[in-house]
């Protein structure tokens, strides 16, 4: 399984503090919503994990993974834009 690196980094905020993280592949990209997720259960955040895990076995882009990371990010008020 790859990783899905993502052409660009998605930037977001994470735990209490807010801190930034740049999210640059698939792999971690899951990993972070598969954790403590602010709206974990959202269609936007399971059509981002479904996403991503199929970027990681390569049955999509990762671009479509990463749009879909985006989205979710957004949707949760996460995204540092």
């Amino acid at each position: 399984m790859n990783q899905g690196w993502f052409s660009r980094p998605v930037s977001v905020s994470v735990g209490i503090a807010g801190a930034t993280r740049h999210i640059l592949s698939a792999q971690q990209a899951v990993e972070l919503l598969a954790g403590q997720w602010r709206d974990a259960g959202s269609l936007q955040h399971g059509a981002a994990l479904r996403a991503c895990r199929r970027a990681m076995s390569g049955d999509v882009p990762t671009e479509i993974a990463r749009d879909a990371f985006v989205g979710a990010a957004r949707e949760a008020h996460v995204l540092v834009e």
